[in-house]
Order: C-alpha cells, then sequence, then structure tokens
C-alpha cells in the first residue's frame, strides 16, 4: 500500500482519489479551496444557484465506468438526464435552428432552416467525424500519450492515419465538407472546447461534434455541481482522507524521487506518490525545484494557453418553459473574436460570440417565477503583468463596463433580459486564477492550436519519478469525460497495493 497525496480536488483528482483507494493505496486529498470541484463551481445567492464551470455533459458512460470500477454504480447516488434539443444556435443573418438529439432528426432540421442540402453536407461530415472516432476515440483517449509516434501505435488501424490529416485545421475540414457558411461556423464552435481557435485547432478536432451528437448532451439535475459531490462522497467511503483550505506550496524529493508535499502553514505531508490536478504550468513553474521539470516546463513555454471567459450570472424575473437549455449566438466576424482573444496585444472581443445555458430545473431557482441564466463569452486570459496575449482583469472598470457590453450584444442578437433583470454577476479570468490556480483563467491550460498540441499535452507520467498528472492540463485534455480519463490513465500507471 502506498502512501497518495493528491493535489487538488478537482473532477480529474476526485475521480484518481478514487480509483487509487479503491486500488487499496492510502489516498490523502489536500485542496486549497473550501470545497469540492475545482473548476466545476457554484454561486448560490437569493434562491439562485448557478455552476460556474462546465454546463454540460458528454460521455457519461465515463463515470458510469468510474462508479462501477470503484464499487459502487453512479445511479446509486445521483441520475444523468438527457437534453433534447441539444442546442438552438442563432446566426447574425437571423438564421435559427436547434439541433436534435435524435441524429435521425437532423438532416431536416437543418434543410429547413438553411436550405435544401444542408442536411446531406452535414451527415457527409458526420460519417467522416465517425471514422475519425474509431481512429483515435477510445484506443487514445484511455492510454497514455507521449508523443506523435506512439499515436501511430497506439491507433487502432495506423495505416488509415492519413484520414486525421495532421496538415489540415478545424476550418479547413469545415470547408472541405461543408458548403454552407452556418454550418461551417457550427462546426468552428467546436474548436472552443479545448479553448482554442478554429484556424489552428488541428482537424482532428471535428471528432468533438459527432462525440457529442452521437453520445448525446447530458445533465445533472441539481446542476453540475452534484457530480462533483457525489464522486467526492464516494472517495469518501472508500476512505479517501480530504484536507480542504490547504493550499499545497511544493512538491518535494529526494534521491531522484517524491518524498511528499509541503502545506502553506508549514507542515509536510510524506507519500510515496503525488498526484497533481493542479495546472502543469503552476506544477512544473512553482510547485518543484526538481531539474527533471526543465523539460515539461520548456515545452510549456512553447505552447500557447488556452483562451479564458468572461462570466454573467444573471438572476431573471419570470419564466419561460420553452428556453433552450443551451443557446449560442454567432457574432458577424468570428475570425475578429479570435483575433482580440488571442491577439498581441490582446482585448475583450467587442462582437463575441454568446453561449448561454438556461437549465429548466426547479433546484436552480428559488421559485416558478425565475430563471437562473448562466452566460459565457470568449476572453483572453489574465495578466496584471502585462504578458503578451493577456490582460489585466483587474483594471478598474472593465468587469463592470463589458458585462454591459454584453448585455448590449445579448439585446442586439434579440435577447434582451433587461427588463427582466434582478441583479447580475461577473466573473473574469482572474476570478478563475484566484479561485482554482488555473493561470491566467486560461480555462483548458494549453490551447490545442498548431499541429503538435492537441495530442502533446504534458505527459501523465512525470519524468519526476513518483509525480503524475491529472485534469484538463494533460492528456487526454480538458472537459468532464476527458479529465476522469486522465485519471484512469495515471490509476493504471500506479497500479493496485
Amino acid at each position: 500500500m502506498a502512501r497518495i497525496v493528491v493535489i487538488g480536488a478537482g473532477m480529474g483528482a476526485l475521480a484518481a482519489a478514487a480509483r487509487l483507494a479503491r486500488q487499496g493505496h492510502q489516498v490523502t486529498v489536500c485542496e486549497q479551496a473550501a470545497a469540492c470541484g475545482g473548476k466545476l463551481g457554484t454561486v448560490r445567492r437569493d434562491g439562485f444557484v448557478f455552476d460556474t464551470g462546465p454546463s454540460v455533459l458528454t460521455l457519461p458512460d465515463v463515470y458510469r465506468r468510474l462508479f462501477a470500477d470503484t464499487g459502487a454504480p453512479l445511479e446509486r447516488f445521483v441520475s444523468v438526464r438527457p437534453v433534447d434539443p441539444a442546442c438552438a444556435y442563432r446566426f447574425a443573418d437571423g438564421t435559427e435552428f436547434e439541433m436534435p438529439g435524435d441524429l435521425r432528426l437532423v438532416p431536416g432540421v437543418l434543410d429547413d432552416a438553411l436550405g435544401a442540402g444542408a442536411g446531406a453536407q452535414w451527415a457527409r461530415l458526420h460519417a467522416h467525424c465517425e471514422k475519425l472516432w474509431h481512429l483515435v476515440g477510445e484506443s487514445v483517449l484511455r492510454r497514455p500519450m507521449s508523443g506523435p509516434a506512439q499515436l501511430l501505435r497506439r491507433s487502432s488501424r495506423p495505416l488509415e492515419l492519413a484520414a486525421v490529416a495532421p496538415w489540415r485545421t478545424l476550418r479547413g475540414t469545415g470547408r472541405r465538407y461543408l458548403r454552407d457558411p452556418r454550418l461551417r461556423l457550427w462546426l468552428e464552435r467546436y474548436a472552443t472546447y479545448s479553448g482554442s481557435d478554429p484556424r489552428r485547432t488541428p482537424a482532428v478536432m471535428a471528432v468533438t461534434s459527432y462525440v457529442e451528437q452521437r453520445y448525446g448532451t447530458w445533465y445533472v439535475p441539481g446542476g453540475l455541481r452534484v457530480l462533483a459531490e457525489v464522486l467526492e462522497q464516494r472517495c469518501a467511503e472508500l476512505g479517501v482522507v480530504f484536507r480542504y483550505d490547504c493550499p499545497v506550496t511544493a512538491v518535494d524529493t529526494s534521491s531522484g524521487k517524491v518524498t511528499g508535499v509541503r502545506q502553506a502553514d508549514g507542515r509536510s505531508e510524506r507519500a510515496d506518490v503525488v498526484v497533481s490536478g493542479v495546472d502543469a504550468a503552476a506544477l512544473y513553474g512553482h510547485l518543484t525545484a526538481d531539474p527533471r521539470r526543465k523539460r515539461p516546463l520548456a515545452a510549456l513555454a512553447r505552447a500557447q494557453p488556452s483562451l479564458a471567459g468572461f462570466v454573467l450570472l444573471l438572476a431573471l424575473r419570470g419564466r419561460d418553459p420553452r428556453t433552450p437549455h443551451h443557446r449560442v449566438l454567432f457574432p458577424a466576424a468570428y475570425d475578429a473574436e479570435f483575433d482580440a482573444v488571442f491577439g498581441v496585444p490582446a482585448a475583450p472581443p467587442a462582437d463575441p460570440t454568446v453561449y448561454i445555458s438556461a437549465p429548466d430545473d426547479a433546484a436552480l431557482r428559488p421559485d416558478d417565477g425565475h430563471e437562473a441564466w448562466f452566460v459565457l463569452v470568449n476572453a483572453p486570459r489574465h495578466s496584471a503583468s502585462g504578458a503578451p496575449g493577456a490582460i489585466d482583469w483587474t483594471a478598474p472598470g472593465l468587469r463592470e463596463s463589458y458585462a454591459e457590453h454584453v448585455l448590449d450584444v445579448m439585446a442586439e442578437r434579440g435577447v434582451d433580459v433587461r427588463p427582466r433583470l434582478l441583479w447580475h454577476e461577473a466573473r473574469t479570468p482572474h476570478d478563475l486564477e484566484r479561485e482554482t490556480g488555473s493561470l491566467g483563467g486560461a480555462i483548458y491550460g494549453t490551447s490545442s492550436n498548431g499541429i503538435r498540441a492537441a495530442f502533446l499535452r504534458p505527459a501523465n507520467r512525470s519524468p519526476i519519478t513518483g509525480l503524475f498528472l491529472v485534469g484538463g492540463a494533460t492528456h487526454p485534455g480538458g472537459g468532464l469525460p476527458l479529465v476522469a480519463l486522465s485519471a484512469e490513465i495515471v490509476a493504471s500507471q500506479i497500479g493496485s497495493a
């Protein structure tokens, strides 16, 4: 039995703690915040409840397998329900459609909204993405990854890897399969699922659209935060010890291997193995002085950080049961948004894409006469020191003025909530950095911008003996299912007691 310290209590860290405890290890979780969840946060105010992180669950079977592997079915703790329609989309020309959860209905919906032939274009793309999923799906995502050669070995059919087209971008895939510019815009949005720019994201990211449509979008009643709470409960049942308000300031090493961690209060926690769920740049840049950190730190320095997000939490009077659960309002000039977010100098986008999550869930509102909306727009990351490609989100008045601007943009696109607005709360990338330790508030750590980026995140096994990485900043990437898969990889690497 190994003594294992897990740094952080985000979803990847919790999943690792559960698996390792089930494997017979002595597991302690040290979390800087007062509660679990990491980026899967919650704000409660005046009877309104808001998820402040992920708002949709894909591949729920990943969590069903996690709970089954650790000895209890997910359904014992929580239910998950499908979201149908999956999302409503509005384009700058006023065109709108709701993407059905039933794949058989998609071609007809697209033909009706975008014109004859749109459904056939989508079907051709979907078939291509299905092939991609068979190439780079579970055969890659559930196993360690350290480079392109390993990707080739791990693929189910290596000779077909040319279909991945590493020289092509997500935008290039859209142009290859989709003639309608609105469908291309719909596809390009999936780049932001990894915090990236569709003009630079590898074409393989198109598989995200297939996964979402093939396996559905799902919701946890009470908010996705409930998923973190029940996973914490499962960990506790397995004997995991939680220490909250316990920031880790260093990972100690001796004789070439990990020996434990140091905490902000000066105490030390001995460990045979350390599993880090914090941002990889923070781990290698601030928590260890071991010289073997230099190589992954240099790789991170070459990678472009992911985009961040500016959030509005809206407490609204009135309720319309027809309000879509998920809604995207596209701008007229999508490129200008990414030029602003990733540019040097960076700036808040003047005409951003607006994402709205408005679950019809009685647990999230004070009564049936109100609604709680989560609104997200892409934003540059935070830096108080003027780092290239970032802005200072603590600048006086910026939070307030940009919040008003986003409300104006929503009104211009037909969603004017000001007459219904009781109050709103704005959250910036600086808030995310302060609360979770994600450097600059970059949601996914590094972006997938560039040919090598998508599959070359920091490895799950660190070059420092006994140190492992889970979460969105390592392989296979960010998002609820992927961080749980990172925990599966690490638990397999560490092995049973």
